[in-house]
């Protein structure tokens, strides 16, 4: 049985096997390790080099009180929250939404969550504010003025670290669902309101012996999103 946590040797094997873990050991990601994967990202290509980003890294107890308060917000149903920015469009269209529902019902169902049943629902999304359990968590802001290009920018700078952290034999998922409590987060981080809250981050060593993390949705081919002109 092939090693959930064995590090990858190449980008195309990082890349293959880098996929949303939500399940996640005790066991602490090494400090000059945390360091080295959020150090990559350095090289991130960015327009004009202006390099946007700015990074949250979250382990022991500032984690837990992080999540705990935005897991709070959540279980509460506190008024008043909402992402600094849409992320999907209103409603959302086909063929995005049939893959957006495929990727849903799919994670559920091999949680054995029916459709409808809000309250195992409910419970498990809970998780995704205490970053499932890992190690480590990663807040991802940039400052409200910026542009959508800084935005594109900011999308690689996340693959490189999820491509680095698989290179060294952990996992991530990144979490949209962090930015949807971004007063919390900026409150909980001593953040102005001049920081958009983009998303989280959550690395760690995966529980192999979670269900969980068998759920991988499908992808579309090549022929469906790519054309070549000679």
């Amino acid at each position: 049985m092939t090693d959930i946590n064995q590090a990858s040797p190449d980008v195309f094997a990082a890349a293959r096997s880098r996929r949303s873990i939500r399940a996640y050991k005790s066991e602490a990601v090494p400090p000059q390790l945390l360091r080295d994967i959020v150090e990559l990202g350095r090289h991130a290509p960015s327009g004009s080099n202006i390099q946007p980003w700015r990074v949250h890294v979250l382990t022991g107890a500032t984690l837990k009180r992080v999540g705990s308060a935005i897991q709070s917000a959540f279980l509460n149903d506190e008024p008043g929250h909402k992402r600094d920015y849409d992320y999907y469009t209103d409603p959302v269209f086909e063929p995005y939404l049939q893959r957006r529902r495929e990727c849903g019902w799919g994670l559920y169902g091999i949680l054995g969550i029916g459709r409808g049943d809000h309250e195992k629902s409910k419970a498990y999304r809970a998780s995704n504010y205490t970053f499932f359990g890992a190690p480590a968590g990663l807040i991802f802001t940039i400052e409200r003025k910026m542009e959508k290009g800084s935005w594109l920018d900011y999308g690689m700078f996340l693959q490189t670290l999820m491509l680095a952290a698989r290179a060294k034999g952990l996992h991530t998922c990144a979490e949209a669902s962090i930015a949807s409590y971004p007063d919390v987060v900026r409150r909980e981080l001593k953040l102005s309101d001049d920081w958009v809250v983009i998303c989280g981050m959550a690395m760690g060593f995966a529980d192999g012996a979670a269900v969980v993390n068998t759920f991988q949705p499908s992808r579309i081919t090549l022929d469906e999103y790519a054309t070549y002109a000679d």
